[in-house]
């Protein structure tokens, strides 16, 4: 089989930018809706489509932020300035902020650890359909990724919950690289 030298190189190379390391301009509607598509390419067993989409763009991030971060004040009165200030750009810190949320349920055919599996999958590929249209991105959770009184607010169901948010923009700088595990500490082949 030939080698796809371009996937290849962008696999090797392939990093997360840090959320407030991201700027204007971010994607389009049109692009959005590109990268949602793209993103729902993933494994699913028995096409139950376990997952669903939240787009958090323009001023509703900031309207939302600010509600997250009266919540995070309230359980936290002795929160200093600086982190107030970060939880009130929760959702800002990126152009487009968009929640993959899982919809994961008992099934009759289907076991619920492989539809959670198939959200992440989305993850991942929504990370990656963003770098792919020339946008950094970043997978994300954060506290209010697991704190239900806070999902009326960001959109989330009863009965659902947040694999991710993916915070997508401008980078305002280029990664370096990272550690990465050795093979040999995290790979065994069977009957070796």
């Amino acid at each position: 089989m030939p080698v796809n030298a371009a996937l290849k190189a962008y696999l090797e190379t392939r990093r997360s930018i840090p959320a407030f390391q991201m700027s204007e301009p971010g994607p389009s509607r049109a692009e959005i809706e590109d990268m949602l598509r793209l993103a729902s390419r993933v494994p699913d067993h028995g096409k139950l489509t376990p997952w669903r989409f939240i787009v958090y763009a323009g001023a509703e991030r900031e309207r939302i932020s600010l509600e997250l971060a009266k919540v995070a004040m309230a359980a936290r009165p002795d929160m200093d300035a600086e982190m107030i200030a970060v939880e009130k750009t929760r959702l800002t810190r990126a152009p487009v902020v968009i929640a993959v949320v899982s919809r994961a349920a008992p099934h009759v055919k289907i076991p619920e650890w492989e539809q959670v599996l198939s959200a992440g999958a989305v993850c991942l590929n929504l990370a990656m359909a963003a770098n792919a249209l020339g946008y950094a991105s970043n997978w994300l959770t954060e506290w209010f990724a697991f704190d239900e009184s806070v999902y009326p607010l960001l959109g989330v169901s009863s009965g659902e919950r947040v694999a991710g948010f993916i915070h997508i923009g401008t980078p305002k700088m280029h990664p370096g690289e990272r550690p990465r595990p050795e093979l040999a500490d995290i790979v065994t082949f069977a009957g070796e």
